[in-house]
């Protein structure tokens, strides 16, 4: 019989993770000094800050970032929150998709982490607020707010640090980077009006959504100063429901001859339509998209749009909301919309 082997002895030391105290001695430092070099405060000297760094890397110290939190109150991460489901954020837009890799990548250079949280239902609402509160981030960024979303107002109440990506769609004072909604679609019915179109409609995204609501302002602003009436159908930014509008709108006013679309996704479906209902493009309707996706490029003919920064206000948004209160120029930042001629009108 094979007698087992005396088990080895343990040795305590073994895997244990090097502690501030041992930095402190190897540096021949107090552990409050090494303390404040490691959360990067500035009330050390270089002499001093060598020693310790030096010391943090023979004996290969990690911070223990719960610690840290503690002691700096802050997580180094901040909320990206997407009030839609999964299935539109992972879906056919590249809107979300852009603005998560913008927002990423500026962090990255700061040495924060951004944590996306996706906030389309009631239940998902009541989770991300809970999330908040509990202090698990040093800020927070919105996109695709809804006039019924309570987490703008939640989040206010809270004190946290917010900044939404669009002018928020509710009653709330918020920091907020956004586009010219307005403006860039006054200027895509110009266009059309310019080029000789009588009945310009309209295929508007859903009128629960800022976005949604000054796109037909300024739809409606260009017709009302040419004497033209606004035929409307409404989608919901969606490539399925711009055909479907498409569909309504021929069906409502045959004589149509352009039509200006809230984004680019419903003006693909438009285009669909159109095709299907035997209109050339821009020979019997002209159609004008919004967002300059990519996929513009390569629609069938190519799609006149008018360009949204999405890049620039993602970034612009990340910045606002790290520049403290008092160093900001403004809390408001509305960013220029430019008219991408191509064929459809």
């Amino acid at each position: 019989m094979t007698t087992a082997p005396e088990p080895r002895e343990r040795n305590p030391r073994r895997n244990r993770r090097p502690t501030l105290e041992a930095v402190a001695a190897r540096a021949g430092v107090s552990r409050a000094t090494v303390s404040r070099v490691v959360n990067g405060q500035a009330t050390v000297t270089a002499e001093i800050r060598e020693a310790v760094m030096r010391a943090v890397e023979e004996l290969g110290y990690v911070p223990n970032s719960a610690a840290r939190s503690l002691v700096t109150q802050r997580t180094d991460s901040l909320a990206l929150v997407v009030s839609e489901p999964p299935t539109r954020v992972f879906s056919e837009d590249p809107l979300f998709s852009t603005v998560i890799r913008t927002v990423s990548r500026e962090l990255e250079t700061t040495d924060k982490q951004v944590v996306l949280m996706l906030a389309g239902t009631p239940k998902s609402h009541a989770r991300v607020e809970r999330y908040i509160a509990g202090g698990h981030v040093d800020g927070v960024m919105l996109i695709s707010m809804h006039s019924a979303d309570p987490l703008p107002a939640a989040i206010s109440r809270m004190g946290v640090p917010v900044v939404s990506y669009g002018r928020p769609a509710v009653a709330v004072d918020m920091p907020f980077v956004d586009n010219d909604n307005v403006g860039g679609a006054e200027k895509a019915v110009r266009r059309l009006l310019e080029t000789g179109r009588k009945r310009i409609a309209t295929i508007a995204g859903p009128l629960d959504m800022i976005a949604g609501q000054d796109r037909l302002t300024g739809y409606r602003n260009a017709l009302r100063d040419s004497g033209r009436r606004s035929i409307v159908a409404v989608g919901d930014f969606t490539r399925e429901s711009g055909a479907v509008a498409m569909r309504q709108l021929l069906e409502d006013d045959p004589a149509l001859d352009a039509v200006f679309v809230a984004n680019d996704l419903m003006a693909i479906g438009a285009l669909q339509a159109l095709r299907q209902a035997g209109r050339r493009v821009p020979d019997d309707v002209a159609v004008i998209g919004f967002d300059d996706i990519e996929a513009a490029r390569f629609t069938e003919p190519p799609l006149t749009t008018m360009r949204h920064p999405v890049v620039e206000q993602a970034t612009a948004m990340v910045r606002l909301l790290l520049t403290p209160p008092a160093e900001r120029r403004s809390d408001r930042v509305i960013l220029p919309t430019e008219l991408v001629v191509r064929e459809s009108g």
